[in-house]
């Protein structure tokens, strides 16, 4: 059977934890909008072509209303944070969509970024020094790759960091592909969902200097502002979206330049690249996840195919980004590469509102690494990585360095 007929399971599976796998470039060539069979066996269709994967972000007529009826359902138990309720409470388009994204987007703007990073700097700094009393080997990304991006949203949401672990959990089931029971997901949600309500509450009464605070300040939708509903949601959907991405982030952009040798003596030896370095670890992440689902309520057509309305379309912009006719040897890594237009963060109206803070905690988390451990490396072959399962966004398992 031809890959332009066959259907494949998705995410689809690759044996190595930072490659991609040999598919992607398969369907790139021959097969732009593929079928695929999801965790729930619904049926949707895979784009990995760099110029398709950027139109439908940017296309209106591409819609979040993944809770339709006839829309694939991504998990078994049509739960997680694509198919719930709770992910339609933030507006999805025209001007309440810009209202919402203006609000909160004061708080993630390049100057509040750059206040920030002596925090982060120290806060990762903090990190090291417990995971070096603890003696090598560590693990990067239980000591310091989900540690600091906890820290530093649960600061902006004024929530106590102590609770942690707790939000890991929600997090996880709330990013459920097979990994968690329909009856786990459902307990999870209320109990995250009577937190923040509590949370928001108590914001309500005692404001602070965080993000909910000034939401709540800004007064309801009749003085331009969000309901209490969304402000929860809001709320909910930043701690989910501030820590667990970028936490895996760190540990695989860590492992990518430990890969090769000659990237991190490339970074000793000129910390100016740090800046192009971390876009590219971005580029080239071959494990980001799921994707971006969306359901198209009309048909259109993309890449010279008719999708009937009804469609629900899988984004791989993991798969886009290695695209060579968008970058020049795209399968490379280039530490010096720029511009470096990928689309780790989506792209158009919906492209990721945290990504200047994402962009600058793997900044500051990779000066302060090159700068205290000169000598670390991969305590295990790179083979031996292995990928974390089951869930909508994609990680490494541990991350075992020395130094």
């Amino acid at each position: 059977m031809s890959v332009n007929e066959e259907v494949l399971s998705y995410p689809i599976p690759s044996d190595a934890a930072l490659d991609p796998p040999q598919e992607w470039a398969e369907l790139r060539g021959k097969c732009p909008v593929a079928h695929v069979t999801l965790p729930s066996g619904d049926r949707a269709r895979l784009l990995t072509r760099y110029d398709d994967v950027k139109q439908v972000l940017a296309d209106p007529r591409f819609t979040r209303q993944l809770t339709a009826p006839d829309a694939a359902r991504l998990s078994a138990d049509g739960g997680g944070v694509f198919n719930s309720d709770v992910a339609q409470i933030i507006p999805d388009s025209g001007e309440e969509h810009l209202r919402w994204r203006r609000l909160v987007g004061k708080w993630f703007t390049a100057k509040r970024m750059a206040a920030l990073r002596p925090t982060m700097a120290q806060i990762a700094d903090d990190l090291i020094d417990e995971m070096v009393a603890r003696g090598a080997p560590g693990d990067l990304k239980a000591s310091l790759g989900f540690p600091l991006p906890v820290y530093v949203i649960c600061d902006m949401l004024g929530v106590p960091a102590e609770d942690r672990d707790r939000f890991s959990y929600w997090s996880d089931t709330l990013l459920n592909l097979t990994r968690y029971t329909k009856e786990e997901i459902e307990a999870a949600q209320a109990a995250f969902f009577q937190y923040m309500s509590d949370h928001v509450a108590a914001k309500r009464e005692q404001p602070g200097e965080d993000l909910l605070s000034e939401l709540i300040a800004a007064g309801g939708p009749e003085d331009g502002g969000l309901t209490d509903l969304q402000i929860l949601v809001t709320g909910m959907a930043l701690l989910v979206a501030g820590h667990e991405t970028t936490a895996n982030m760190i540990g695989k952009m860590v492992s990518m330049l430990l890969a090769d040798r000659g990237r991190w003596e490339a970074l000793l030896a000129d910390p100016k690249l740090i800046r192009t370095a971390v876009e590219e670890t971005l580029r080239l992440d071959a494990n980001s996840g799921f994707g971006l689902p969306r359901y198209l309520p009309v048909e259109a057509e993309i890449a010279d195919t008719v999708l009937p309305k009804g469609t629900t379309v899988i984004c791989s912009m993991a798969a886009a980004n290695r695209d060579d006719s968008a970058f020049e040897a795209a399968d490379r890594m280039d530490l010096t590469r720029s511009p470096n237009a990928h689309l780790a963060f989506g792209s158009g109206a919906h492209s990721c509102l945290g990504q200047s803070l994402a962009r600058t905690e793997l900044q500051v988390v990779l000066e302060v690494l090159l700068r205290r451990l000169p000598t670390l490396e991969l305590a295990v072959p790179v083979a031996e990585l292995e990928r974390v399962e089951g869930l909508a966004v994609g990680g490494l398992r541990t991350v075992p360095v020395s130094w």
